[in-house]
């Protein structure tokens, strides 16, 4: 049994005397529970307080691998533009053909233009550029993972394009070096292409391309880049450098004094091939110069551009 303690309370006024009795056992247990409940609930908001640090410090450090993440992909996208910005302004630089280039290539055959040009469509780019496309895509998007991603994916996609534009230029640029346009010597225009009188015997014949009389010793240029097919004395043609420009493109240059070049030697537009002579059927000094395309022969006044006498 628990022991029972009575406390007397005595008013000395008006005498009057109260008593309480009480138990130890549930005494003590009242005010053990009042001393221990606040120090629980201390421990409890303790508790509460560490682990809710601890969770915000596991989201701060997901956070900043996110942001780690995040700032690396967008480096990385930042630099996928900048390179596709410096191709497209490159490109832009190199698709402005010279206008007088850009007048010869026109006049060549379709055949050799055609070979060229290929068939590769860009149209898919632009198409992937529409602001439906773009919005259909961004509103589909839940986060910023999958933002990152399509947007990867469409600068990937363009990249490859890109490349496709990159090589249709660089096949233009290609086309416009084999492009026979310039004077092969600075003189005059003696006899042109087509039908004409025979200067040894009076007789009509077909002139297969273009004689350019000039001073015996004159430099004679290659009109396009390309690499030398012959140089070697060839019957009436005398001294003969044949040089073959790709694309079905091949030039002529009979008559010459000298040689400048040799067999299988890769030759710029301008390089001098040799120089002017009367070797071979010829009734003086001068260039025979013959442009065939596709193996027929060409008007090669239809490409050349400028004037064909010396300033």
């Amino acid at each position: 049994m628990s022991r029972r303690y009575t406390i007397v309370l005595a008013d000395r006024q008006s005498g009057s005397v109260r008593r309480f009795t009480i138990r130890l056992r549930p005494l003590a247990l009242s005010l053990g529970a009042a001393l221990v409940f606040p120090i629980l609930i201390g421990l409890g908001l303790r508790l509460s307080a560490t682990a809710e640090v601890n969770h915000l410090r596991t989201s701060n450090a997901t956070l900043e691998q996110e942001n780690a993440s995040y700032r690396e992909a967008t480096g990385t996208l930042t630099g996928q533009i900048e390179s596709l910005q410096s191709a497209i302004n490159e490109l832009g630089i190199r698709a402005r053909l010279d206008p007088v280039s850009a007048r010869a290539m026109e006049k060549l055959p379709a055949v050799v233009k055609n070979r060229a040009e290929g068939g590769t469509s860009v149209a898919g780019a632009s198409a992937m550029l529409t602001p439906e496309f773009n919005a259909a895509s961004m509103a589909s998007l839940s986060s910023l993972d999958q933002t990152f991603t399509m947007l990867r994916n469409l600068l990937g996609s363009l990249e490859d394009h890109l490349n496709i534009v990159r090589y249709k230029v660089e096949k233009r640029e290609s086309l416009m070096n084999a492009t026979p346009s310039i004077w092969p010597i600075h003189g005059w225009l003696s006899a042109g292409y087509g039908v004409r009188s025979d200067p040894f015997t009076g007789s009509r014949d077909f002139h297969p391309g273009l004689d350019i009389s000039a001073e015996k010793g004159t430099p004679i240029f290659a009109t396009a880049a390309g690499r030398v097919q012959l140089a070697a004395p060839s019957g009436d043609y005398g001294n003969l450098v044949i040089v073959d420009h790709g694309y079905g493109l091949i030039t002529r240059y009979g008559h010459l004094s000298r040689f400048a070049v040799w067999q299988g030697r890769e030759v710029k537009r301008g390089d001098v091939l040799g120089y002017v002579g009367a070797t071979g059927r010829a009734t003086g000094p001068h260039l025979h110069y013959e442009v065939l395309a596709n193996g027929k022969l060409i008007n090669p006044l239809q490409l050349l551009t400028g004037k064909s006498s010396q300033d």
